[in-house]
């Protein structure tokens, strides 16, 4: 394990001068701690000479408020800290004017956890447009990227597709932390705020979460562990069908079925393939909420072996194209909404393509459908090299 400094710890203890004096809006949740668990909004608060102005917090909120998908809460007075707390994720999900009017800096501190759907990122694109906007300065406290910063995986999205869940042209793998991402948002994509980033000291490209000492705290409800982060790039793809991604049970995204399905047969299908790192094993079980709630689902769990090799987008669509396979008459895509999409396909809207879903409809084989995003692969990984720090 390798001992790390978050970009908040650089901050209080070298580069203070970056806020100092300053009326700061904060954009946080949960998962924004130091070493020894303390939230920024308390560090802010009590430190001498920075201003905490305002709170803002992404889907889920700034301490954990909301569960799901599409659920919206109201602006309210934080009661740690007494500073008022507005959500980026609802009706609005770009900081107004108004709610800017007593903030001079906005620093951003939101454990991402590396797939582009996460919608984390766009909350950080949208408040530094915002930032440019109104004249604010913006400051990105940086964090790891928790399935490292070497792997690139998928389709790049396409123009057209843009959505909350996916603003830019980059892989669902992008291998970025999110300062990195702050600034390739802010030159290669034209943001043009006036942007400084806190690198972590100590971190480096090749690290998972787990090989640094930082703490673990869940970004988001139904991203308990760093081993789903490592499966969600792929099976994040399942929320635009309806098998169940294993919401409401305690592994989400590394539990996948549905209730017509044999998880012997599943399993067989996609340990045939011979998927780099990865193994999967017939499950079993009953989702609490969620899709197909109470009904008894049958699939497998995916269990990373190696995660050096392992590829979870393309392990994530070879387990979408073991259920619709198998079972074609059983098989559906879900309807819309998707993320305040209305008017298309929830897995159009994740893939940030039509030709994905395309390529399993017309039975195009795994082996195919991965090398079609080589050459988007190797683009963006020369793309992304000037906003790289480390």
């Amino acid at each position: 394990m390798n001992k790390i400094a978050l970009g908040l710890e650089v901050l209080l203890a070298e580069k203070v001068s970056l806020v100092n004096g300053a009326r700061v809006g904060l954009i946080c949740n949960p998962a924004t701690v130091d070493h020894n668990f303390r939230h920024a909004a308390d560090l802010f608060h009590r430190q001498p000479g920075i201003n905490l102005a305002a709170l803002f917090g992404p889907q889920h909120g700034i301490r954990g408020e909301t569960q799901d998908n599409m659920i919206e809460w109201e602006g309210f007075r934080d009661p740690r800290t007494g500073v008022m707390a507005y959500s980026l994720y609802g009706e609005v999900r770009k900081p107004t004017e108004e709610m800017l009017r007593d903030v001079d800096t906005l620093v951003f501190d939101v454990q991402d956890v590396g797939t582009r759907v996460y919608t984390f990122i766009y909350t950080m694109a949208l408040a530094m447009e915002a930032a440019r906007e109104f004249g604010k300065r913006f400051v990105v406290l940086d964090r790891p990227n928790p399935i490292g910063g070497l792997g690139i995986e998928g389709a790049i999205l396409e123009p057209g597709h843009e959505s909350f869940v996916g603003m830019y042209p980059i892989p669902m793998r992008h291998g970025m932390t999110v300062a990195e991402l702050a600034r390739m948002f802010n030159e290669e994509f034209g943001i043009g705020c006036d942007l400084d980033v806190v690198p972590m000291r100590g971190y480096r490209r090749e690290f998972w979460f787990n090989d640094t000492d930082a703490p673990w705290v869940i970004p988001s409800p139904n991203m308990p562990t760093p081993d789903t982060a490592a499966v969600y790039p792929g099976t994040v793809y399942v929320e635009g069908t309806k098998i169940s991604e294993g919401r409401g049970t305690t592994r989400p995204f590394e539990i996948n079925g549905a209730p017509y399905a044999d998880a012997y047969q599943v399993a067989e299908y996609l340990n045939d393939l011979r998927l780099p790192g990865v193994y999967f094993r017939p499950h079993s079980f009953l989702p609490t909420f969620q899709k197909h709630v109470g009904s008894l689902c049958q699939g497998v769990q995916i269990h990373v072996l190696d995660r050096e090799v392992f590829k979870p987008v393309i392990t994530g669509i070879a387990l979408i194209k073991a259920f619709h396979d198998l079972y074609p008459n059983s098989f559906q895509w879900q309807s819309p909404p998707y993320e305040y999409v209305h008017d298309r396909l929830p897995f159009d809207v994740i893939a940030g393509t039509t030709k994905l879903r395309e390529q399993i409809e017309s039975g195009v084989s795994v082996q195919e459908i991965a090398a079609s995003w080589g050459a988007g692969e190797k683009e963006f990984a020369e793309r992304r090299k000037p906003y790289l720090l480390y």
